[in-house]
C-alpha cells in the first residue's frame, strides 16, 4: 500500500506531525520498532503500577503562554494537567541551603532578590530575556508574517554561549548556580550550550509549570486516537532498516521482517545519523554530508532510579526538588566520585491520596560509564553493571535523604534505566537524553532543520533545533510546515 506520508518511529514529534498531517487529510502511517508506542513518553508497568521513561513536567501550558495554542491545537489540553506550586515550583537546595523559584516573571524576581538584592537589576535582565525569548521564538516561527521554514539558527542567542551571558548579568556566582540549578532537563556544558536552548528550556517553565496526573502514555493514547480517526495507522514491531531512494527521491521503507511501506513523503522521528544510515545509496547524501552527521556530538544520558514508596511514608509533594552537594552546578557530572547533583519528581496521587506512592531520582551519567556494557542486551549486562546501578542507587537516595530524611528506609521497590536502557529502547545514539549537542561556536553546523539533502525527506524531533516537549513540538510544527505551508499551521494554530 502507498501512503503520502511515512513517518520513521513513533515519539512526541512523530505522533504530532501526524496528527496534523493525518487531519489535513494526509493518508500517514507510523512505523515503530517496539512493541508500544511513544519514544520516551512511554510508559512501562511493574507489579501494577506504571512508571514514566522521560516525561516529569512541563512549562508554558495557561492561555497565552508557550504551548497552550499548540496543545490546544493538538487536543492535549484537556488531559489532567496539575499546576506546581505557585510559591515554589522548583526548589533547588545547594549544600544546606534551599532557594524558590517562584511562577510568574516578576514573582520570580522578587522571590531570589529576597536573597540577593544586589543582583537585582541582573535578575530583572535574566527574565526580560526569558520573556523576549519565548516571545520571539513564538513569532518567529509560527507569526503571522514569519518564514516558519528557516530555522533562527543565526539570531544572537544562539551565537551567545548560555554560561557567558550569565556572567555578564549576574555577578554572584552562588546566583548563578541557583539559576541553573534546575537544568537537569538539559545538558549544561560551559564551552558548548547556546543562550537560545538555555532559555528556551527554561522561560515556559517560569510563566507556568504542570504535571499530569497519570503516565505519558495519556499523551500518546490521546494522539493516537485522533490520528486513527482520521484514517492514519501505525504498525509496532515495524524497525526499518533501510530507505530506498530511487531517481532522487525516497520511495520505499523496508522493515526488518520484510514489509514494505511505499510513499510520497518521509519523515524519520529517530535519530539523524541511524536515519542516514537507512539509506544505502543516494545520488544526494554525499560522504562529506555523511562524515558530518556521523562526527556530531551527542548530550549526555540519564540514570534515572523510579522508587516505589512504602504506604504513607512520604507526603505528595506539589514542587520539584534538585539538590546539589557543591554549587558546581554546571559541571558536577564531570567529576570523578559519588552523584553530586539530583533531580527528585513526585508523582500525582492518582486516588487523590496525600500520601506519595512513586518518586523518580534522575542524574546525568556519561555514555563512557556504561560503554564497557555497550554490546550487551536489556537484562543481560551481567553482574558488574548490577554493581555499578546499585551503587548509583544507593548515591541518589543519599543526596535525597537532604531534602527527603530517611528516605532509604521508606522504599519498598526501585527500578533503574541508564543510557544503555535508553539506547537499546529509543535507537539514540549512545542513550542521549536531549539529541544532539548544539554549539553556540558553530550554530550551523551542529542545529539540524527538518530537511535534508534529499527531496523527499525530512526530520523531526529533539535533536533538531532545540528539545524537550516544547521544542520537539516546535519542530514537529516546523517539519509539517514544509509539507503543508507555513499559512496552513498559523491559520491551525490560531482557530
Amino acid at each position: 500500500m502507498k501512503y503520502d506520508v511515512v513517518i520513521i518511529g513513533s515519539g512526541l514529534g512523530a505522533l504530532e506531525c501526524a496528527h496534523i498531517l493525518s487531519e489535513e487529510g494526509k493518508k500517514v502511517v507510523l512505523l515503530e520498532r517496539e512493541v508500544q508506542p511513544g519514544g520516551c513518553l512511554q510508559s512501562y508497568n511493574r507489579k501494577g503500577l506504571s512508571f514514566d521513561t522521560g516525561l516529569h513536567y512541563v512549562g508554558g501550558l495557561a492561555e497565552g503562554q508557550a504551548l497552550y495554542k499548540p496543545f490546544k491545537m493538538l487536543g492535549l489540553l484537556n488531559l489532567p494537567w496539575k499546576r506546581l506550586d505557585a510559591d515554589g515550583f522548583d526548589r533547588i537546595t545547594i549544600g544546606e541551603r534551599t532557594y524558590c523559584y517562584a511562577e510568574g516573571y516578576q514573582a520570580f524576581v522578587e522571590q531570589l532578590a529576597s536573597d540577593f538584592p544586589e543582583e537585582r537589576e541582573g535578575l530583572q535582565k535574566y527574565v526580560e530575556m526569558l520573556q523576549r525569548s519565548d516571545r520571539d521564538q513564538f513569532e518567529g516561527l509560527f507569526g503571522s508574517h514569519a518564514d516558519m521554514v528557516n530555522s533562527p539558527v543565526g539570531s544572537p542567542m544562539f551565537t551567545t554561549g548560555a554560561w557567558d551571558y550569565l556572567h555578564e548579568i549576574i555577578h554572584n556566582e552562588l546566583l548563578i548556580n541557583i539559576l541553573s540549578g534546575s537544568s537537569l532537563k538539559l545538558e549544561l556544558r560551559k564551552e558548548t550550550l547556546p543562550l537560545f536552548t538555555f532559555a528556551h528550556c527554561n522561560g515556559s517553565y517560569i510563566a507556568s509549570s504542570w504535571r499530569l496526573k497519570g503516565d505519558g502514555n495519556l499523551i500518546v493514547d490521546a494522539l493516537l486516537r485522533d490520528i486513527k480517526a482520521n484514517g492514519g495507522e501505525i504498525f509496532c514491531k515495524a524497525e526499518v532498516e533501510q530507505l530506498v531512494e530511487k531517481d532522487g527521491k525516497i520511495v520505499t521503507a523496508i522493515c526488518k521482517d520484510g514489509r514494505c511501506f511505499e510513499g510520497d513523503l518521509f519523515v524519520s522521528d529517530v535519530h539523524p545519523a541511524v536515519t542516514f544510515d537507512m539509506i544505502q545509496e543516494s545520488q544526494y547524501i554525499k560522504k562529506i554530508f555523511r562524515r558530518r552527521i556521523c562526527r556530531m556530538e551527542n548530550t549526555f544520558g540519564m540514570f534515572t532510579a523510579s522508587i516505589v514508596l512504602q504506604p504513607e511514608s512520604v507526603e505528595y509533594f506539589n514542587y520539584n526538588q534538585f539538590v546539589y552537594d557543591q554549587p558546581d552546578v554546571w559541571d558536577f557530572y564531570q567529576k570523578k566520585g559519588p552523584v553530586r547533583g539530583v533531580m527528585i519528581s513526585c508523582r500525582v496521587p492518582e486516588n487523590g491520596e496525600k500520601y506519595a506512592r512513586q518518586i523518580d531520582l534522575l542524574t546525568p551519567m556519561l555514555w563512557s560509564q556504561c560503554e564497557e556494557w555497550a554490546d550487551s542486551k536489556v537484562g543481560r549486562r551481567g553482574e558488574g553493571y548490577q554493581q555499578l546501578m546499585t551503587q548509583k542507587i544507593k548515591e541518589c537516595i543519599a543526596l535525597a535523604e537532604r531534602v527527603i530524611p530517611g528516605l532509604s528506609g521508606k522504599i519498598s521497590e526501585v527500578y533503574t534505566s541508564s543510557p544503555l536502557t535508553y539506547r537499546d529502547y529509543t535507537l539514540t545514539s549512545q542513550g542521549s537524553a536531549y539529541g544532539l549537542r548544539k554549539d553556540y561556536n558553530n550554530p550551523m553546523l551542529t542545529t539540524l532543520s527538518p530537511r535534508t539533502p534529499v527531496p523527499n525527506l525530512l526530520l523531526t524531533g529533539q535533536s533538531l533545533m532545540v528539545h524537550g516537549i516544547h521544542g520537539v513540538t516546535m519542530t514537529a510544527l516546523m517539519t509539517c510546515a514544509e509539507i503543508l505551508g507555513k499559512e496552513t499551521i498559523y491559520k491551525k494554530l490560531n482557530q
